[in-house]
Formats: C-alpha cells, structure tokens, sequence
C-alpha cells in the first residue's frame, strides 16, 4: 500500500521557518521525483520545489527561490521542505509527490498539510 505522509505544518508568524517532511512507503523511493505542492484558498494547486530521484537537480518556482530547500534522505524514504523567510502569501495547504517519471508512470500524493503564515 502506497502512503506519503505528510508533517510540520502548522501557524508561524511572518519571518518565521517551518520544516516539512514527507515520509513514503509502499514503493522504491530511491527511483521517484519528488516535489512538493501548495493550493491556497480560491487558487489552483502550484509547484514549489521538486528534486530527482538521487537529489542531483532541484527546481523551485520563483516566489520561493532563496527562502525553500527540498531535500531527499533516500535512506529514510523522506523528502523535506525547508521554508525560511516565511510571507502570508505562502499560507496554504502543502503536499507531497511522488512521480515515477514516465508519461504514463506511478503519481501518487499525500493528504496535505497546512501551513499558516500569519501575526
């Protein structure tokens, strides 16, 4: 049974870090994309970061260039989500990927986990 699990949401202030993790099971980690998602409210679900399946090549979308890290622990069949510098503009619902990389391949998500930026 396939499972990503998501955690580390939560409510910080502006400024503030927070550190999401993504623990999956049920496939070969170590051969999957990994990225990590986020849907606010009222607006379409986004990339912000992904990484492939060794870490070699990380992407991020451009309002979180310099404050997010993803990283991957193949070890701990885990992907992180470093969030620094934290805006209320990034409040939203964050999840987990997991893509085998062909067309037609494996995706599989998690059930998200909230992030609130907020004083």
């Amino acid at each position: 049974q396939v499972q990503l699990v998501e955690s580390g949401g939560g409510l910080v202030q502006p400024g503030g870090s927070l550190r999401l993790s993504c623990a999956a099971s049920g496939f070969t980690f170590s051969r999957y994309r990994m990225s990590w998602h986020r849907q606010a409210p009222g607006k379409e679900r986004e990339m912000v970061a992904r990484i492939t399946s060794v870490g070699e090549v990380t992407n991020y979308v451009d309002s979180v260039k310099g404050r997010f890290t993803i990283s991957r622990d193949n070890a701990k069949n885990t992907v992180y989500l470093q969030m620094n510098s934290l805006k209320p503009e990034d409040t939203a619902v964050y999840y987990c990927n997991a893509w085998s990389g062909e067309i037609l391949g494996n995706n599989y998500w998690g059930q998200g986990t909230q992030v609130t930026v907020s004083s």
